[in-house]
């Protein structure tokens, strides 16, 4: 966490994202071995992220459609629907 700020480092998101996804596996009752079998991604690669945060977007995006997340992505980039509103308005001007 940066001291400076409550704004997180791109670091922290990694290992948060990964905490988050070894507990939903778990929860899953999935061992590392099932879900990088069915993710079709290496163990290594899947153990790599459960302890480091580091992995590809495309194995993340694998992960999280084997773990039923897959559509969370598709809110990562949504334009807010105020800016929409607002630019309405202002188009009216």
């Amino acid at each position: 966490m940066n001291p400076y700020s409550l704004s997180k480092y791109p670091s922290d998101v990694l290992l948060e994202l990964a905490q988050k996804a070894k507990k939903l596996r778990k929860s899953k009752k999935m061992s590392q071995a099932d879900l990088s079998k069915r993710a079709n991604l290496s163990l290594g690669s899947l153990k790599r992220f459960e302890q480091t945060g580091q992995i590809s977007l495309e194995s993340l995006l694998k992960i999280s459609f084997i773990l039923g997340r897959l559509e969370e992505f598709d809110l990562l980039f949504k334009r807010d629907e105020m800016e929409e509103i607002e630019k309405l308005f202002k188009e009216d001007i």
